[in-house]
């Protein structure tokens, strides 16, 4: 049986025979087009991601969206009148997005990178773009540490009494106004978000930003803050707005102040225990002044002065009493003065 011939192959019809087959032998094979093919490739990007996002691809210079994260970077006035903000790089966005993913409204990827998992349900824009593009909107030189960048909302915890918001809209934020930070011309954008992080951490109500204090949604202050900006009401004024508020919720007013600073117009007094054990059941807002002027003249005479002694042997021992101090003026509600 191994041995048994095979079965002769089943004989081919010929040319002659078979017209059709021989047509089909000769026509060439149909090719896509160029253009075919780049439209299905556009159209694949175009697809939706899952989540629900939609995919763009930006490589030149001179495209509006690129004009317009640029502008959003370098003026606040801009920023304020769009009400957006511009965060750079992966790890502040991601911070971020623990608190209000749906604030971002365009997320820009460097070509090749993949979109993160933490990102998987964004809805919005994933716009794709070139190094070029990358370097202009960052302000860069080097894409290494900078692979994405996100376009959001300000969120409506910002209050900017210069763009003429009414009373009801300062009055929303602070319904309950027990503990609020006050700022006194910080300019340094690093110092000014790590403060608004320190309220948040500490639970207090509210930040209030004097004139002359630089912008909380600068890219260093947004990264400093770590996502606080977005989680506690943020009001920008002047004192004006500032002792409306404190009379309307009889909010006592102490500032942070060197006692060797003191002109001897006013006593400094020393924060205690016994200080803050008398301030546990009211309300009190505290004013920190800048990083080289200290705090402005309608401060010091508007407010209680009091610091914490770090002279000399003093040193060691008041810090643990500080600590103490801070605990006392409300459960985790006070940054250090």
């Amino acid at each position: 049986m191994l041995l048994a011939r095979a079965p002769p192959p089943p004989s081919l019809p010929s040319a002659a025979s078979s017209p059709l087959r021989r047509e089909s032998m000769i026509r060439p094979r149909c090719v896509p087009s160029l253009r075919a093919s780049v439209a299905t490739a556009a159209a694949a990007k175009a697809a939706p991601l899952r989540g629900g996002q939609n995919h763009k691809q930006v490589a030149s210079l001179a495209n509006p969206l690129v004009k317009h994260c640029v502008k959003l970077r370098l003026s606040a006035a801009y920023r304020r009148s769009c009400r957006r903000i511009l965060l750079v790089g992966l790890a502040p966005i991601l911070e971020m997005c623990r608190f209000e993913l749906s604030a971002i409204e365009n997320f820009l990827l460097l070509d090749g990178v993949e979109l993160p998992d933490e990102l998987c349900e964004f809805s919005g824009n994933v716009v794709y773009v070139s190094a070029a593009v990358m370097k202009k909107v960052s302000g860069m030189q080097s894409v290494d540490s900078t692979e994405a960048i996100a376009i959001m909302h300000m969120p409506t915890y910002f209050c900017d009494r210069d763009d003429d918001q009414s009373d009801a809209v300062l009055d929303g934020l602070f319904r309950s106004a027990k503990r609020i930070l006050v700022l006194d011309g910080i300019q340094d954008p690093g110092n000014l978000g790590t403060l608004i992080r320190s309220a948040c951490a500490f639970k207090w109500d509210g930040v209030f930003l004097l004139p002359a204090c630089c912008d909380p949604f600068n890219e260093k202050a947004l990264r400093a803050a770590r996502g606080a900006s977005l989680q506690l009401p943020v009001v920008s004024g002047n004192w004006s707005d500032l002792r409306a508020l404190m009379t309307k919720y009889d909010i006592k007013m102490l500032a942070g102040h060197p006692e060797s600073s003191s002109n001897g117009s006013k006593r400094t007094h020393t924060l205690s225990i016994q200080l803050a054990d008398s301030l546990i059941s009211e309300s009190l807002c505290l004013v920190l002044g800048s990083e080289g002027s200290g705090l402005s003249a309608e401060t010091l005479q508007a407010c209680e002065l009091v610091n914490i002694p770090m002279e000399g042997a003093r040193m060691c021992s008041s810090r643990p009493a500080a600590r103490t101090c801070s605990s006392r003026l409300g459960p985790a509600r006070a940054p250090a003065v």
